[in-house]
This record gives structure tokens, sequence and C-alpha cells, in this order.
């Protein structure tokens, strides 16, 4: 594991690396050095280790493995993600059809990426996330929940039952678009509206339901029965 003892300059985007694999990490961190915009602030072999760094290190945004030992990178996500103003967590991911990017997307990653993600694709993730947004299309999520949600128990979403009710009709229509995989251009198309009305009711659908973005609106929806599996709800 190593550390940086300073924080990054201001500007750039503080990376952590979770991988059990020494090689892959030393690929990433290569990557991500010759960026002038990032910087690799920490690493770890494990998510226990990962947990211990994070209470002494500053991290913006972290790459995480899925399968590791002490503790799993699902686990891990979890535990960072019910922290006060976590960082964003990236899924690492052998196939893109994975139980396990599954899970770490109920866990509360905003997306994943593929091991051998080219490593253009990867810093525009990593940009993503920092930025605000999810790096998986609500499309491919889709695909995901479509496989695995009926084979796996939904957390408790009865909070979040009552908190649908709390959404307008349009905000609730616009969800469901969400879900479905359309983009805001798409959804400004479907119902006559400007991109950044749309943009504006995607906002207020975040902050009302205490989502973080898109990719755990399709999730929300989903355990919700608003959209189920196989259909548009």
């Amino acid at each position: 594991m190593t550390a940086s003892e300073s924080p990054a300059p201001a500007g750039r985007v503080r990376v952590m690396l979770v991988d059990d694999q020494v090689l892959l990490r030393t690929g990433f961190r290569m990557v991500l050095a010759a960026q002038p915009d990032m910087e690799v602030v920490a690493e770890a072999g494990d998510g226990v280790e990962a947990l211990q760094v994070l209470r002494s290190t500053a991290v913006d945004v972290i790459l995480m493995d899925v399968r590791m030992p002490k503790l799993d990178g699902v686990e891990t996500t979890r535990r960072i993600c019910a922290e006060p103003d976590p960082p964003k967590v990236l899924i690492l991911t052998t196939f893109d059809l994975d139980e396990y990017a599954f899970s770490g997307l109920k866990a509360g990653a905003s997306g994943f990426l593929l091991k051998d993600v080219p490593p253009g694709e990867l810093l525009a993730a990593i940009r993503s996330v920092h930025n605000g947004d999810a790096v998986v299309a609500p499309s491919t999520t889709r695909r995901l929940l479509d496989r695995f949600a009926p084979m796996l128990p939904s957390a408790n979403t009865e909070p979040h039952h009552k908190e649908l009710g709390r959404l307008t009709d349009r905000e609730r229509e616009v969800m469901m678009l969400v879900a479905q995989g359309l983009s805001n251009g798409e959804i400004a198309a479907r119902l006559v509206l400007s991109e950044a009305t749309v943009k504006t009711h995607v906002g207020r659908i975040l902050t009302k339901l205490g989502l973080r973005d898109r990719v755990q609106v399709v999730v929300l929806a989903y355990e919700t029965g608003l959209v189920r599996a196989g259909g548009h709800g």
C-alpha cells in the first residue's frame, strides 16, 4: 500500500486504487500519473486495508475490484457509501453482465468498468463520476437489472416507496423514462420539453429520493416495482 503524504494539487482528482492484483494497480497508476488533472493518492490490496486508508486520506474517486480477500469490493463499497460525503466508487469487473457489478451498483457505486478498459475510457469515466455523473449508461444498467434483479433479494425499499409519493406526476414520468435508459435529450423529445427542464426534473428526483445519480434511479425503479425486469413497468 502506498499513500501520498500531501494533498493533491488544487483541481486534481484524487484517485484510490483498490485491487489485490499489484500488476493491475501498477498499470492504472501509470495511466493516471500521465494526466495533469489526476493523482493516485492511495492504494490498497483488499477492502479492510481500503477502509483503514480512507480514515486518513482524502479521496475523490475509488477504482474498486470486487473479488478480493478479507473484504470484497461490494461490502467495502456499501460501507464507504454509508459514510457522509463519501468518495465516488467505480466497480472493476471482468464481465459487463456480472452479478458483482450489479451488487456493486446496489451498494452505491456510481458505475462499473471492465478491467481491460481502454485508457481513454478509464480517464473519461473517472472525470465523469468526479463531476457527479454516472459512468454506466442507464441502458447498460437496465440489462444488468433485467438479468439479475429476479435472482437477488431487494433491499428494504419501504422508505423509498413513501418518498415516491412526493414526486409530482411529471417527475414520476421522467423517473420511469430514466429507468428505461433514455438520455435527457431523448426524454425531452418524448415529453416535448426542453433538455434543461428535464435536467431540472432529474435533479429534483435525486434530491427528493436521496439518490446520488441516474444509476441509483434505475436500481430503485426496479426495487420498488416502478419498472419491472424485462419490461417498462
